[in-house]
């Protein structure tokens, strides 16, 4: 999910559009139909294909031809980040606000080669509400699986992982503003209200409506590291933010899905 920070970006309303209509479903859904959602969302047809194309090579869509049509499905790790990002769009919330007191204290030590792999699993830490403390010590509040976080990582063999509590003189609002720039999730928020509260700015069309909202949704909520709200500030966006999210979702959603069996032809993904 650490992809674009425009939520308009092709990738990120593609992993929106199977999230909506091909997650869970066990289908493959025609190529056409996708480049037309896409077209529809203003994404050019040059910039939609090298998009599949990336995917592709990411190991993120499986592309299987019928005849003179191709399909494209899911692959486990296109489904392990989707539904990921369901979980946290609709389960979890942008507010934590059960907070148990504790924390997910993390450190590493990675050689100085390892670019891509720090840079991977900064990443995912990122995604998973971490902050960095300093250096490779890293911090999150309440439990996190970071076996979960970190599946599939070389980085993984080199992390130490404790559950702490902060104890005096700790000043735990001075921990959070070192830890984390709020300023980003905050930005993404706003950004994200202005667009949305005023419905006229949206695209006509209900699918690629639909489909923006959540893509947008996606990137305001990709940088919060849903901090306990007693350490957030009092005029902290997300709640509104969260609640218009939800509220333009149930004016779209039903026609959207009429539109989408029209243009998103499919066939069982066990098919070839």
């Amino acid at each position: 999910m650490d992809e674009e920070r425009d939520g308009s970006r092709p990738q990120t309303v593609l992993l929106a559009l199977l999230g909506a209509y091909v997650l869970g479903r066990d289908v493959r859904v025609a190529t056409a139909g996708v480049l037309e959602l896409l077209r529809r969302a203003e994404v050019s047809e040059q910039a939609a294909r090298s998009t599949l194309s990336r995917m592709a090579r990411r190991g993120l869509l499986e592309r299987t031809r019928r005849g003179r049509e191709v399909y494209l499905g899911l692959t486990p790790l296109a489904e392990r980040v989707l539904t990921d990002g369901g979980e946290r769009m609709w389960h979890t919330g942008p507010v934590n606000d059960g907070w148990d007191g504790t924390w997910t204290l993390l450190s590493y030590s990675l050689p100085d080669s390892w670019t891509r792999q720090r840079h991977a699993l900064r990443a995912r830490l990122v995604w998973a509400g971490f902050g960095s403390l300093r250096g490779g010590l890293w911090l999150a509040a309440g439990p996190v699986d970071v076996a979960a976080v970190v599946d599939g990582l070389e980085a993984a063999a080199h992390l130490s992982v404790f559950t702490a509590t902060a104890l005096p003189p700790t000043d735990v609002d001075a921990l959070v503003r070192d830890a984390w720039d709020l300023t980003v999730p905050a930005g993404d928020y706003e950004r994200f209200v202005r667009r949305w509260s005023d419905p006229v700015r949206a695209p006509a069309d209900p699918l690629a409506r639909q489909v923006l909202l959540e893509a947008d949704w996606l990137r305001a909520i990709r940088h919060d590291p849903r901090l306990p709200v007693g350490h957030l500030p009092a005029s902290w966006p997300a709640p509104a933010a969260h609640a218009l999210f939800l509220r333009r979702h149930g004016e779209v959603a039903p026609e959207a899905a009429r539109v989408a069996a029209e243009i998103l032809r499919s066939v069982p993904a066990g098919v070839s």
